[in-house]
């Protein structure tokens, strides 16, 4: 059999075997028509129509058929031979039975193709040419300032047009030479995205994320030129920041599977970075003061699937004399219905309707024997409790088959515009239905499941993972809406239906998403995804945190280390966690590693045990101490962030725009206005040079009083990170350092 699929699975990074490319060719181009075949066929050629030509194309065996990356907007082509995911993510797209083929040709007004070889033939595929035409009115822009509204260069809006509809929308924006430019997301590449090629498609990207992200955001901050943009839509959007043509940004949006009469706004923003951003937040929403515990330290395990194992996890660290606030519970449930403990005996429910917590019996010798009295005994401990959530029913067996079966009879899941049910076509549960958060009564559905476990065993928030499963524009949505407008939203419609639930069950509503696009800023947490134990993870994770508070996601955290591999050095553990303690959340993770030994928790005292290094448990703790003296100043300081725009975790363009030499600071941050913060990120290092904006500082080590507006030099050893306290707070903040958890001075020097 031949298989052609005109637009492939609608996979944004890979260029698949059986697809044309690239899928709206331009008149007078090249387009590559491409198939795949059972591996014993010997020929396969296409039958051409173009503008009313007709010929036979040889079409060239490729071999196996294998998807290509994009490499501009992607990360390196590896395979990852570390983590419990990675054979999954390896198999993605193989498809090595069949062998793929290729003919390029260039495309006319109008082509109609199909392949056949000895025995078999496609059916007919038309496409219409497209062309680049005069945009007309299809950009509208909102700026109260001409001065910004001029930044659009005139004649650059135009559309690609073929067959009476358009399929993409481009323009450009003026950039100055001393002008950098911030934001788009949570980027892992870079803080400042000049000369970069920049995609905003939320994408699943295990590990080594490079260019591509979980959380991106068509909104970026041009430093140093007063002024911000926000492409206000859903839909796919790239940017071009000055690399091909250095004094300008292209823009081309995604418009398939195609508008008659499009019309996208761009809005335009003036003024400082800080009045950007809380203009951007008044466009698209911003978030409610989360309650105060988030601020504690978080902690989780992905081998930690039973009570017991959580109890034993918390009364190590009160051993340790290591104070949490927070705990994830990852392993929990049974992983299909993500709503029922692994373990516990009950009826179905053949109509999918909610159970309640009497329906449940937990057997004594199972892994949760009681998991209200668990939730209890953690809060009676001042320890708040989340659960772990998917957006994604896939079993054959049990609830989720009942569940699955009412999703898709009430059609509670997203669609495909042929009205059958999508299936996830990424590596991560392959095949599974979705459920559509656009639906009113299919959100209610979904989260009344979930309700008992905030009303009757006492969760305090959930862990919302996933969210990057909907490819394709051919999905279709029940607000009317299609794929190419709604996939980027889905994350954000995810946590809010959550966060829905939870202030209807009377909580705090918490959620920690890896997810998200723009309206994230509005439903916080978020965390920075799946990354290895690395000195290169580490400074991409706080690239990650700085991006994303540019572009107003101010409650984040990341796996301090990371969570993949074995357990980091002691090094690169004590300079992650004297970073965290200085995030707005702290907190540890590690992958599930299958309970083969010897274990890859990123607990203290395992990396202590596995690494031998005496250093590793005093110091976490002088750390896990400070985090508890600095909530107060958190939380008084996220009131301010959320009032007056300015990040948390502010990068300093925030606060200095006209030195350059702020640059070279890439991982320096602001904690809120009075602390600055400079994390050690190479290995080995014992000093550091890093910038002082404007005003006096006080070491926060030493008591010294330094002038800023200067770069300057501080030794540092492991127990410490380099931090300031603004003059004007010191007589609050200082006392906050004195007096922490003392450690043996003759092993503070770096091995």
């Amino acid at each position: 059999m031949i298989r052609h699929r005109p637009a492939g699975r609608g996979h944004p990074y890979l260029i698949e075997p059986d697809q044309r490319v690239p899928v709206r060719p331009v008149s007078g181009e090249e387009v590559e028509l491409r198939a795949t075949t059972s591996g014993d066929a010997r020929r396969v050629r296409v039958e051409l129509e173009v503008d009313g030509m007709h010929r036979i194309v040889e079409a060239a065996s490729r071999g196996a058929a294998i998807p290509g990356v994009v490499a501009d907007y992607g990360a390196p082509a590896r395979r990852v031979d570390e983590g419990h995911l990675s054979d999954a993510v390896a198999r993605l797209g193989e498809q090595r039975s069949r062998t793929s083929w290729g003919a390029r040709v260039t495309a006319g007004r109008h082509m109609r193709y199909r392949f056949f070889d000895d025995r078999s033939r496609t059916r007919w595929f038309d496409v219409e040419g497209c062309e680049w035409q005069h945009g007309g009115d299809a950009l509208r822009i909102a700026a109260d300032d001409d001065g910004v509204r001029s930044r659009l260069v005139p004649g650059s809006v135009e559309l690609l047009h073929g067959g009476g509809r358009a399929f993409r929308l481009r323009f450009a924006l003026r950039l100055d030479d001393s002008e950098r430019v911030v934001g788009f997301g949570e980027r892992f590449d870079a803080l400042d995205q000049r000369g970069r090629l920049v995609d905003v498609a939320v994408f699943d990207q295990y590990k080594g994320q490079g260019a591509r992200t979980y959380l991106p955001m068509p909104f970026a901050i041009v430093v140093g030129g007063e002024f911000g943009f926000h492409v206000d839509t859903g839909r796919r959007v790239r940017f071009d920041v000055g690399r091909s043509e250095p004094g300008r940004i292209l823009v081309e949006v995604d418009l398939e599977p195609g508008d008659v009469e499009p019309h996208v706004t761009l809005q335009l923003f003036a003024g400082a970075p800080s009045e950007v951003l809380d203009a951007f937040l008044r466009a698209t929403g911003r978030a409610e003061a989360p309650p105060e515990w988030i601020y504690r330290l978080w902690m989780s395990g992905n081998e930690w699937n039973s009570q017991s194992r959580i109890l034993d996890e918390v009364a190590q660290s009160a051993r340790e004399d290591i104070p949490v606030g927070a705990i994830v519970i990852e392993a929990w449930s049974d992983e299909e219905t993500f709503v029922a403990f692994n373990g516990a005996a009950y009826e179905p429910h053949p109509d999918g309707s909610p159970h309640r917590l009497d329906d449940f019996s937990f057997p004594a010798d199972g892994p949760w024997p009681d998991p209200k009295g668990m939730v209890d005994e953690l809060h009676a401990d001042g320890i708040k409790v989340l659960l772990w959530q998917i957006p994604l029913v896939q079993a054959n067996r049990g609830q989720a088959r009942f569940d699955r079966e009412t999703m898709i009879r009430r059609a509670y899941c997203v669609q495909r515009d042929d009205g059958k049910p999508y299936r996830n076509r990424g590596w991560w549960f392959p095949g599974a239905v979705l459920p559509d958060f656009t639906n009113g009564e299919a959100r209610r559905w979904w989260t009344e499941k979930r309700r008992y476990l905030i009303e009757e065993i006492g969760i305090d928030g959930f862990k919302t993972d996933g969210g990057e499963h909907a490819w394709g524009a051919d999905l279709r949505y029940a607000d009317g809406t299609h794929g190419g407008e709604t996939n980027n939203r889905y994350p954000v419609q995810y946590a809010a239906a959550y966060h829905e639930l939870l202030r209807s069950a009377g909580r705090d509503p918490v959620t920690f998403s890896r997810a998200g696009f723009t309206g994230s800023s509005a439903v916080p947490c978020h965390w920075a995804g799946d990354e290895d134990s690395t000195w290169e993870a580490f400074r991409a994770s706080l690239t990650a945190g700085l991006s994303a508070g540019t572009s107003g996601v101010f409650f984040w955290g990341w796996d301090l280390a990371g969570f993949s591999g074995d357990v980091p050095d002691p090094e690169l553990y004590l300079r992650a966690t004297a970073a965290a303690c200085f995030c707005p959340i702290m907190q540890y993770h590690s992958e599930f590693n299958h309970h083969r030994l010897p274990n890859r928790d990123r607990t203290p005292w395992n990396v202590a045990e596995r690494t031998g290094d005496p250093r590793v448990l005093p110091v976490f703790r002088r750390f896990a101490h400070l985090r508890e003296r600095l909530v107060p100043y958190l939380a008084e300081q996220a009131a301010r962030s959320l009032e007056t725009g300015k990040p948390l975790m502010r990068a300093l363009c925030f606060e200095v725009a006209d030195d350059e030499r702020i640059w070279d600071c890439p991982y320096e941050w602001l904690l809120g206005d009075d602390l600055l913060v400079a994390p050690v990120t190479s290995e080995g290092a014992t000093a550091l040079r890093l910038y002082l904006p404007d005003g006096e500082w006080v070491d926060a080590w030493t008591g010294e009083t330094l002038h800023g507006r200067a770069v300057v030099e501080r030794n540092a050893s492991l127990d410490e990170i380099p931090l300031f306290v603004a003059a004007r707070r010191a007589e609050t903040l200082l006392p906050v350092f004195a007096g922490l958890p003392s450690w043996e001075p003759a092993l503070m020097e770096v091995s």
